[in-house]
Formats: C-alpha cells, sequence, structure tokens
C-alpha cells in the first residue's frame, strides 16, 4: 500500500503508519484466573532482529488497535478496505478504532481534504474506525514549509 501519511492509532504503543502494516487480525486471548478471555484486534507489522551468533532475521509484531469483549467480526476486512480507499484518494491523517460513537458514518476526505460523504465502509459489527484528516496542507500538497 502507499498509505505513507496515514497512521493508525495502536491501544498503548503509539501510531503506526500504515503502510508498514503487512496483516490485520483478530483473535481470542486466553482466559486467565479471574479475568475472562478477550478479543484483541491486531496490526501486524515486520521488525528486524539480531541474535547473537544467528545474524539478522525478520520476526513480526502485533500491535494492539482494540481489545473487546467480543468478536470483532468483520473489522479487519473493514480496516483494510478502509485503508485500500484512502490511498486512492492519497489521504493524509489518522485512524482510531473504537467502540462508541465518532461522528459521521462514512465521511471521508477527497483529494481536496474536504469531506465526502462516499459510501466508505468505516463500521464492523463490534468495532468503528474513524479517520481524521490532517487539517493543513490538503493531501498532495506536501511540499510547503508547512511540514518543515
Amino acid at each position: 500500500m502507499g498509505v505513507t501519511n496515514v497512521w493508525v492509532q495502536t491501544h498503548s504503543d503509539g501510531l503506526v503508519r500504515a503502510d508498514q502494516i503487512v496483516g490485520i487480525e483478530a483473535h481470542r486471548t486466553p482466559a486467565l484466573t479471574g479475568k475472562p478471555a478477550n478479543w484483541l484486534l491486531d496490526v501486524v507489522v515486520p521488525s528486524t532482529v539480531s541474535g547473537a551468533g544467528t545474524g539478522a532475521g525478520i520476526t513480526m509484531l502485533h500491535r494492539t488497535l482494540i481489545q473487546t469483549s467480543q468478536d470483532p467480526a468483520d473489522a479487519p476486512v473493514m480496516l483494510a478496505r478502509l485503508l485500500a480507499q484512502l490511498d486512492a484518494i492519497n489521504a493524509a491523517g489518522v485512524i482510531v478504532a473504537g467502540r462508541g460513537q465518532f461522528g459521521r458514518r462514512g465521511a471521508v476526505p477527497d483529494a481536496r481534504g474536504e469531506q465526502s460523504s462516499g459510501d466508505v465502509a468505516v463500521e464492523s459489527g463490534v468495532v468503528r474506525f474513524q479517520f481524521t484528516p490532517f487539517p493543513t496542507p490538503p493531501p498532495g500538497h506536501h511540499t510547503g514549509t508547512e511540514y518543515l
């Protein structure tokens, strides 16, 4: 993906640049004594590791976007679809996963940075994705002094 200007907010690790994501998955955690099992929606990013005598290798790191008590079902597909749609319009901004109301459903900035009401799926059965564009400069105009 070419979404170098789109970032995804993780549950506790900060932001992950969307073009670094190589996988999206939902999985259930094991139940622990006194604690119920939960579902995690993760993005997967590659990471280089080096071991003593074994040289460098690649491993996959899972970064949790949201934890929920219910199966997030189609949330990985919805996030992948949103990323693809944002890539198509060269968007710049941040995606946040949540369970509550975020605002206007389906609103995504167009190529001029203005809100469009295209049919963009930002909600699965349990998880909602909110894309908030960076206010200035609009997508496609990244050469100004605003970025310095």
